[in-house]
């Protein structure tokens, strides 16, 4: 049963708050993997793992409130889903920092474009969420500029692929850095593929209930 059938429930719900935060925890990690990006300290690694474990307990948490819930605000499984989408970008910005970490890898010009443009993705889908039930056009604006960015990230993943295959190898080293740079480009691609399914998720929830 859905929120909207049932007009006498509070505009407030529990279930929202919880994935509009962990919505928030998505956007500070990935805040935290731009800045890792630009100077690799390991207080900014730890700050994204920090976020990554608060947007894990948001989802233990948004989970038992949909177990426990009989009107839900929207559709259970799109909530559901919603959750584990963000929750794979956020996961996927930890295992980015991790990987530079692992790898000591130096950051790069494609670096810096593609999470930035990702970190603002996560900006429009939380701004999405806090907008989904009041809102619903111009929550469905910020869905759309979520996906035009998740456009500019692949389009950077592959101008960054290509350059990658272009580049003059020397020796065994320089191929074993342009696989760990791919790597890292193939984790922030996938990272864009899941906030461009949050993205349409949310388009598809104001499709249901115009």
């Amino acid at each position: 049963m859905s929120w909207f059938s049932n007009p006498l429930k509070p505009k407030k719900d529990r279930i929202i708050e919880r994935l509009i935060l962990q919505a928030e925890a998505c956007v500070a990690g990935l805040e935290g993997l731009v800045s890792y990006v630009g100077k690799p300290l390991e207080e900014t690694a730890k700050a994204v793992k920090d976020a990554e474990e608060r947007g894990d307990e948001e989802r233990r948490l948004l989970i038992d409130e949909l177990n426990r819930t009989f009107v839900t605000p929207l559709d259970r499984e799109d909530i559901f889903a919603l959750s584990r989408a963000i929750d794979d970008v956020l996961d996927y910005a930890y295992t980015t920092v991790d990987e530079l970490s692992l790898f000591k890898l130096k950051s790069s010009p494609f670096l810096g474009e593609m999470t930035g443009a990702l970190r603002d993705a996560g900006k429009e889908i939380h701004l999405a969420i806090t907008r989904i039930l009041e809102h619903r056009a111009v929550a469905n604006e910020h869905a759309m500029r979520a996906k035009h960015l998740e456009n500019r990230v692949e389009k950077l993943y592959r101008q960054a692929t290509a350059e990658l295959f272009q580049q003059k190898v020397n020796s065994l080293e320089d191929v074993l850095e342009i696989m760990k740079l791919r790597e890292v480009y193939r984790h922030l691609s996938n990272a864009a593929d899941r906030a461009d399914t949050a993205a349409n998720i949310i388009a598809d929830v104001n499709m249901k209930v115009m």
